[in-house]
C-alpha cells in the first residue's frame, strides 16, 4: 500500500511554503524554495523547534494541497477539494507541506472541541510523519489524535501502536456505483426511477444547467427559497452557510469543482456541487424544492450521467455520511451504496 497519508482543525502557528509540492529535493532547489517562503504571523510558542509550521487552508492554498489528495486512494470525502475547503472554518482547517508531505490540522471529526490531525500525505513514510507530529504536540502540550482515518489505512496505524483506536459510526460515507445512480436500472432502484419519470411528466419545459461562474448567481438566490423549508438546527444553518461560501468560490471561477443547475420553467428548483478525485465523484451540496416532486431524485440522476459522460473515468459516487440523522440515513440507504467507507480516530 502506498503511504500517501492527511486531514483536519484548530490552529495557531506560522506556516512556510514554497514550491514544496513540486517533488524536488535537491539542494540547490530547496535553497531557492527557502528564500520564496512565505511567513504568516504566528501565535506558537516562540521557543517551538518542530519543523511543522501551519497556516490556514485559504482557497488561494488549494493548488498547493490538491496535488497530494490525488495521490491517495481512500475514496473518503476528507481528502477530496470541496470536502476540505466547504469545512475550512467549522475545523478550522490549517496546513503545513514539509519534505514533500501534506499535514493537515483539524478538529476530531465528532468533537469540534478537541484538536486533530488528518492522515498525512507524502513521500514521508507514515512513521516518521506521526514522529514529527508527536514531537510538535508535546512542544503544543496537546495529545496527538488522527481523526477520520480511513478504514483502508487503519492497520498502517496500528502496526505504530496506538493507545487507542475509536470507530467513527456515525460518519462513514455512502459510496455508490456510479453507473447506477445515472440509469437508475433493476428493482431496487424502481421507486428512484419512478420518482425521475414522474418529474419528467409533470415539468416538461425542464433543463438541466452546466454550473458556471456566470450563472451560479442563481444558485444563491435560490438558497434564499431554500432556507424557509430548511431544518433550524444548528449544524443545519451552519451548512447552508458553507453551501454559501462554496457557490461563491464558484462564482469566482474555480476550476476544480463541477455543478448543475435543474430549471422549471426557467425558474432554479434544484442545483449540485461536488468533485472529482481519482475515479469518484464525491457530491458535497445537493439542494431542492420539496414542492417540485421529485427534484432530488432528479438533480441527483441528471447530474450522475452528465458527469460520466464528460468523465467517462468515473466508477464510484461518494455522497459522504449521514452525520447520524436518522432521516438522512434512511435517504441515503434508500440509494443502496455498495458499500460503506469506514473512518476511525486514532490516539497516540
Amino acid at each position: 500500500m502506498n503511504t500517501f497519508y492527511t486531514h483536519e482543525h484548530s490552529g495557531y502557528d506560522s506556516c512556510l511554503i514554497g514550491n514544496l509540492y513540486s517533488g524536488n529535493t535537491d539542494t540547490t532547489t530547496e535553497t531557492k524554495m527557502t528564500r520564496n517562503l512565505i511567513i504568516t504571523t504566528s501565535k506558537e510558542k516562540s521557543s517551538q523547534l518542530s519543523p511543522l509550521h501551519f497556516k490556514t487552508i485559504t482557497f488561494e492554498d488549494m493548488h498547493l494541497i490538491t496535488p497530494y489528495l490525488n495521490r491517495q486512494e481512500s475514496r473518503t470525502t476528507d481528502f477530496s477539494y470541496g470536502g476540505i475547503l466547504m469545512w475550512v472554518d467549522v475545523f478550522n482547517y490549517e496546513y503545513c507541506i514539509y519534505k514533500n508531505t501534506l499535514f493537515i490540522k483539524g478538529a476530531v471529526e465528532d468533537d469540534l472541541t478537541k484538536p486533530a490531525f488528518s492522515m498525512p500525505l507524502g513521500e514521508l513514510p507514515l512513521a516518521e510523519s506521526v514522529k514529527l507530529l508527536k514531537e510538535y504536540c508535546d512542544e503544543q502540550g496537546i495529545k496527538l489524535e488522527f481523526s477520520a482515518v480511513p478504514l483502508s489505512y487503519l492497520e498502517d496505524f496500528r502496526n505504530l501502536e496506538p493507545t487507542k483506536i475509536e470507530e467513527l459510526e456515525d460518519w462513514a460515507d455512502y459510496l455508490y456505483d456510479a453507473e447506477g445512480l445515472a440509469t437508475l436500472k433493476g428493482k431496487k432502484l424502481s421507486k428512484k426511477r419512478n420518482h425521475v419519470n414522474r418529474f419528467m411528466a409533470d415539468y416538461h419545459d425542464h433543463t438541466l444547467l452546466t454550473m458556471t461562474p456566470e450563472n451560479a448567481i442563481l444558485a444563491l438566490k435560490f438558497m434564499d427559497l431554500f432556507d424557509l423549508e430548511g431544518d433550524d438546527t444548528e449544524m443545519a444553518i451552519i451548512e447552508r452557510e458553507q453551501t454559501r461560501k462554496m457557490i461563491k468560490e464558484f462564482m469566482k471561477g474555480d476550476n476544480e469543482m463541477h455543478g448543475a443547475l435543474l430549471l422549471v420553467d426557467g425558474k432554479v428548483v434544484a442545483f449540485t456541487i461536488g468533485d472529482i478525485v481519482g475515479d469518484t465523484l464525491f457530491i458535497h451540496i445537493e439542494k431542492a424544492l420539496r414542492a417540485y416532486n421529485g427534484s432530488y431524485e432528479t438533480i441527483n440522476t441528471l447530474f450522475a450521467r452528465k458527469m460520466l459522460a464528460e468523465h467517462p473515468d468515473i466508477r464510484y459516487i461518494n455522497r459522504e455520511d449521514d452525520s447520524g440523522d436518522p432521516g438522512l440515513r434512511k435517504a441515503k440507504e434508500s440509494y443502496h451504496p455498495i458499500t460503506l467507507l469506514r473512518k476511525y480516530n486514532v490516539i497516540f
